[in-house]
């Protein structure tokens, strides 16, 4: 990747890098070899703790940390170290570093981030901005500050430039307003999902979308769980809406289900962590 005059802007106050344009290294191993041999390119030290983030989330946050000396108010950096330490259940932290990165972004142009696994079409389905806003609401969401997640998922589906940044978006900000207690605003936003959306990656997220609206049995969406990152999304969403509407029973057996597969740092098995015991 080719990176904005580093000398000049550090002598700004920051580094604001262009893209994240580089294809994923492919392997841990790919990517620490990057880093090692060009030690000034932010976008192979962010890949090197992009991949090292993978299984050592805290080593992860000790890499951003260390890059950010260098690089500081970097929203890159801020942006990755923010989704580990929800990773790591450190939700103060997460909100701190994904709101200057926010705020870091704001009025500016919008970049494509690459995938680190990149989905099957091999296309990048998110950007620099639209992963700030969406894991700065889900910490939002994480400590049950469900009316403000609404507002930044609301805005992050208006903006959406395809069909999965809109299904995830959606999803999240119609568990946001049920957990708010505005069932009537979350079945509102819940009628303009169609099935007919192409979905490249978030497949989960659209399902669970169609049973909350009462268009996909609960057979069928659970039949639909054929790995443990599906059986920990589904799971999550079957439980926070059961929460949501009133069956505490169902929603208590569905978040132990989730439960039953950890532990994991998935999205969906950390927020049916935070769903208050039976």
């Amino acid at each position: 990747m080719r990176l904005l005059s580093a000398i000049s802007l550090l002598a700004a106050g920051s580094l604001l890098a262009e893209a994240q344009t580089t294809p994923s290294p492919g392997s841990l191993e790919s990517a620490r070899t990057a880093a090692q041999q060009n030690p000034s390119s932010l976008d192979a030290v962010i890949w090197h703790a992009r991949f090292v983030g993978y299984t050592d989330y805290s080593s992860a946050v000790a890499m951003y940390t260390e890059a950010l000396r260098r690089w500081p108010d970097e929203p890159w950096l801020l942006r990755h170290r923010g989704h580990r330490y929800l990773s790591l259940r450190k939700f103060a932290e997460a909100k701190a570093d994904l709101s200057r990165a926010y705020e870091l972004t704001r009025g500016k142009p919008d970049l494509v981030e690459q995938d680190g696994q990149p989905n099957p079409s091999g296309i990048p389905t998110s950007t620099l901005q639209s992963n700030i806003r969406y894991h700065l609401a889900l910490a939002q969401f994480l400590t049950d500050d469900f009316q403000p997640a609404a507002e930044i998922w609301a805005a992050d589906a208006e903006v959406a430039k395809n069909f999965d940044q809109r299904v995830a978006a959606t999803y999240w900000q119609v568990l946001s307003l049920a957990r708010a207690g505005n069932l009537g605003a979350a079945r509102r936003v819940l009628a303009t999902v169609r099935g007919d959306w192409i979905i490249i990656e978030n497949g989960s997220y659209h399902r669970l979308l169609l049973w909350m609206k009462g268009e996909l049995p609960e057979a069928d969406l659970r039949a639909s769980m054929s790995s443990p990152l599906e059986r920990q999304t589904i799971g999550n969403g079957i439980a926070q809406w059961k929460f949501a509407t009133g069956d505490r029973v169902g929603s208590a057996a569905a978040r132990a289900e989730v439960l039953a597969t950890g532990p994991s740092a998935s999205f969906g098995f950390i927020a049916a962590e935070r769903l208050p015991s039976p």
